[in-house]
């Protein structure tokens, strides 16, 4: 076990960990010259067309350091704030982490958040300044930025360029020096912590894990503690560009296991596999359970397709165990799921995955947070939907999730900044500057507010320099307001949505608009209608499509003319009655594009 090295690389979104990744895979050979691309961890078709790692990745190298052979497991990371639960994950079965800093860009909110995050978990840190090739590094000011932040010394951190492969072999070096062994017993009953699994449809569930304590062999009979389910060990082996077999897995290693689990309901990640004649006394603490931020309704565009839909959701969720989901039903789309976010990327990528990996053409509702109500009984009811809210004259009072949200950005871009935060109802607490010309500000505000086009708007305003993390600080009261939509008279129930009750006059009119010019034109007229409660706050009516029918009618008394409008005028009532308006799924997806 003293020559295994187990880490990962920890960064900021574009800070260079998949290139860095590459670089170290070909300085250790373990891609030949055949199979060598750009980001060759990123195995996903949409981390490839979007260029940004949304799983973690786990592989193993080998590399011979003064005549002595070692193995290192290497975990890339994603760097987005919408994936930072796969982070949490990697870090919790490592002992080290390369933190890279781009050296044109410098510390961003990410980077610190990741940090904290490997602190908390007492990884060894080894700093790396990416990007010194560039024209634009500012080597010696962001190498302050790094020790001010870390308090190491100036020559612990390495200068690395993952395009040239500069500075490479350097940390190599540092990683077998500076990362400690793993500990653990060989001969002590089996632990290991599942971090991962995928479903194959040919093999059933393959799960990853990292062992802990004692050796796992081929063909030996195991348990998943928590869910007590018993499975053969059929193969295990462990990870390379591709799944290598072995005959046993030791503690510190990393590997897979294959043992025909059909169902996703019988493995969770986090659990921990053990032997079922010597098992182990209690279950490794795992990651926390995550919590959802954004949650939003998938339904089936054909509703025969519902169980297919749930199906996939499962399969997806083995691979992914940031997303939560639920039944539910809705009067407009049938049946259907509420699923839980990490954010609005996270909501995107998993609607494109579900359409690519399973061919499921899905409509996803408008997103939105939970809300604590207080009823006047005083019971404490969660409301994850507008349509499940209790009626106006049974709530005593709404609690919505703040957060804490940490910016730091150039200081030109400070008054823009600060007049978005304000305008999304936030309050200042905190402001710094890290550098002469780069300020890190901290603003309470509701969830709610960002989980629409906040990020969009930071990033256009400070030309994508500003960065954004956020963390929940829990709820508070607020004044809010459901504002219902109707079509001819009838809740559209998908459309619905909380909103604080100073902007529901503004947001109301906003949607009657742009549900104008999205609503097709029907033979009969369609009243677009904003309510709160059963008080109409904006309306906007679709024209009928008409036949002239007085085309015929050429001179003679105008009571001709006034006969045929009235037959057509009862015609539209009675069809206007039985008809009904087909919304398109780009009426759902508009409310996010309100501005």
């Amino acid at each position: 076990m003293k020559n295994i090295r187990n880490f990962c690389i920890i960064a900021h979104i574009d800070h260079g960990k998949s290139t860095i990744a590459d670089r170290l895979l070909e300085e250790t050979k373990t891609v030949s010259d055949r199979d060598r691309q750009a980001q060759i961890l990123d195995s996903m078709e949409l981390e490839k067309e979007k260029g940004i790692t949304i799983k973690s990745h786990a592989i193993q190298m080998l590399h011979t350091y003064k005549g002595e052979e070692y193995v290192l497991n290497l975990i890339d990371t994603p760097g987005h704030v919408d994936f930072s639960y796969e982070v949490s994950r990697a870090i919790a079965s490592c002992e080290g982490a390369l933190l890279i800093v781009d050296a044109t860009q410098g510390i961003q909110a990410q980077t610190i958040s990741n940090l904290y995050l490997a602190l908390g978990h007492d990884l060894e840190i080894i700093p790396v300044l990416n990007k010194i090739d560039m024209a634009a590094a500012m080597i010696d000011e962001v190498k302050d930025q790094v020790v001010d932040l870390l308090g190491c010394e100036y020559e612990d951190i390495l200068c690395a360029s993952g395009k040239t492969g500069q500075g490479i072999p350097e940390m190599l070096e540092a990683i077998i020096e500076r990362v400690p062994e793993p500990k653990g017993d060989e001969s002590a009953p089996l632990q290991a912590l599942v971090f991962d699994s995928i479903f194959n449809p040919f093999r059933g569930v393959i799960a990853y894990f990292r062992v802990i304590n004692g050796t796992l062999k081929k063909g030996d009979k195991v348990k998943f503690f928590n869910t007590g389910s018993e499975y053969n060990a059929d193969e295990i082996g462990i990870l390379r560009l591709n799944m290598v077999p072995k005959s046993e897995v030791k503690a510190g290693d990393v590997g897979y296991i294959i043992s025909g689990i059909k169902s996703s309901f019988n493995i969770q990640v986090g659990d921990t596999i053990t032997h079922i004649n010597r098992p182990c006394d209690k279950a490794i603490e795992g990651f926390e359970d995550v919590k959802p931020m954004v949650f939003a309704g998938i339904y089936p565009v054909d509703s025969d397709d519902y169980e297919d839909l749930r199906n996939s959701i499962e399969k997806l969720q083995l691979n992914d165990a940031s997303l939560s989901f639920e039944a539910e039903s809705s009067l407009a789309l049938g049946f259907g799921f509420r699923c839980g976010f990490l954010g609005l990327l996270h909501m995107e990528i998993i609607q494109e995955r579900l359409y690519r990996e399973f061919n499921m053409d899905v409509i996803t509702t408008v997103p939105n947070v939970s809300y604590l109500i207080t009823t006047i009984k005083g019971e404490l009811v969660e409301v994850h939907n507008p349509s499940g809210l209790p009626e106006p004259t049974q709530v005593a009072k709404i609690e919505e999730p703040y957060i804490s949200a940490q910016i730091i950005t150039k200081s030109e871009y400070l008054g823009p900044i600060m007049t978005l935060c304000i305008d999304k109802r936030g309050t200042l607490k905190n402001q710094s500057f890290i550098t002469t010309d780069r300020v890190e500000v901290t603003f309470d505000m509701p969830l709610a507010e960002i989980v629409f086009d906040f990020y969009d708007k930071l990033k256009s305003i400070s030309k994508g320099y500003a960065s954004f993390d956020y963390h929940l600080i829990g709820y508070q009261q607020s004044v809010l307001a459901k504002l219902d939509i109707l079509l001819n008279g009838d809740i559209v129930d998908a459309l619905s949505s909380l909103i604080h009750r100073d902007r529901a006059y503004d947001f109301g009119r906003k949607m009657c608009e742009k549900l104008k010019e999205l609503i097709p034109r029907q033979q009969f007229d369609i009243a677009i209608q904003a309510a709160i409660g059963a008080k109409v706050i904006a309306r906007e009516t679709v024209k009928a499509v008409r036949k002239d029918v007085t085309a015929k009618c050429y001179g003679g008394d105008i009571s001709r003319k006034r006969k045929l409008l009235e037959k057509q005028k009862k015609g539209k009532k009675r069809m206007r009655q039985i008809g009904n308006v087909e919304v398109p799924q780009e009426a759902f997806l508009a409310v996010l594009k309100m501005d």
